[in-house]
C-alpha cells in the first residue's frame, strides 16, 4: 500500500494532535507532519496519544505546507463543501479507492486545517485535489482528530490495486502551474489584477486529468518552448 502522510496545518490544540496520532496508529498509519505554528505538545498531546507516543516522537515539522507536501505524489486538502463554488473531488470512500491505485512507493499527503478556520484558499490551491466528509448541513464542521479518524478508517480498509503509472510529485505539479499561469498572464489570457479567479478553475481541470510524471514533464517542455518562441 502507498504511504499515507497526515498533515496538520497550524493545529491549535495539543490534545487534538495527540488524539490524531492515536487514531492514526489505530488504523496502521504512522507518518504525521505538523506545519507552522502550534502549541507546546507535551504533556497534553502525550496524554491524548495514549500509546501512540511513537507517532508523536517521529512527527515531522515544516514551516510551510509546500515543504510538507513537496515530495508527495498526491496532496489532498480536506475541507467543508459549505460555501464552495466547485464540488469536492472525493468523500472518504472515494479517496480510499483512489489511494488503492497508488504504488507502494507513492505518498498521499492528506492535509487538515486549523480547528477554527480550516485551510486558506492558498493552502487548498497548493493541493491537487479536495476531499470532505458528508455531514449534517445544520452542523457540518467536525473535530479535527475525529475527521482524521474517519479518513484513516476508510483508507485502511481498501485493498490495493496499484497502477503502473509513475505519479508526479506535488512540487513538479506546482512548478507546472507556476509556468502555465505565468505564460497565460504574458499572453493576456489571465488578468493581472486577479489571475486566480480563472486559474483556480484551470487547476481543477488539470487535477481531473490525473497526469502521470511523464505527461507533466511533456507539458513543462511545451510551456518552455512556447515561452522561448514568444520571446523571439
Amino acid at each position: 500500500m502507498a504511504h499515507l502522510r497526515i498533515v496538520l496545518v497550524e493545529p491549535q490544540s495539543a490534545g487534538n494532535v495527540g488524539a490524531a496520532a492515536r487514531v492514526m496508529k489505530n488504523f496502521g498509519f504512522h507518518e504525521l507532519w505538523i506545519v507552522g505554528e502550534h502549541p507546546s505538545l507535551e504533556p497534553q498531546a502525550g496524554w491524548w496519544a495514549s500509546g501512540a507516543d511513537d507517532v508523536l516522537a517521529r512527527a515531522h515539522f515544516a514551516s510551510t505546507l509546500h515543504a510538507a507536501i513537496a515530495e508527495a505524489q498526491t496532496a489532498v486538502a480536506t475541507t467543508s463543501a459549505r460555501g464552495r463554488t466547485t464540488p469536492l473531488d472525493f468523500d472518504p470512500q472515494q479517496l480510499a479507492h483512489a489511494f488503492g491505485k497508488l504504488s507502494e512507493e507513492d505518498v498521499l499527503a492528506l492535509v487538515f486545517g486549523r480547528e477554527d478556520s480550516g485551510l486558506t484558499r492558498e493552502e487548498i490551491t497548493l493541493c491537487q485535489r479536495t476531499a470532505g466528509i458528508p455531514t449534517n448541513d445544520a452542523f457540518p464542521t467536525m473535530n479535527l482528530a475525529q475527521a482524521v479518524g474517519i479518513f484513516c478508517y476508510q483508507l485502511s480498509r481498501i485493498v490495493p490495486v496499484p497502477s503502473q503509472r509513475e505519479r508526479p510529485t506535488a512540487a513538479l505539479m506546482e512548478r507546472l502551474h507556476e509556468r502555465v499561469e505565468s505564460l497565460l498572464l504574458e499572453a493576456g489570457f489571465l488578468h493581472q489584477n486577479n489571475p486566480d479567479r480563472i486559474y483556480d478553475d484551470i487547476r481543477s481541470i488539470v487535477a481531473r486529468a490525473d497526469l502521470d510524471a511523464r505527461e507533466a514533464t511533456i507539458l513543462l517542455g511545451m510551456i518552455h518552448q512556447m515561452e522561448w518562441k514568444i520571446r523571439q
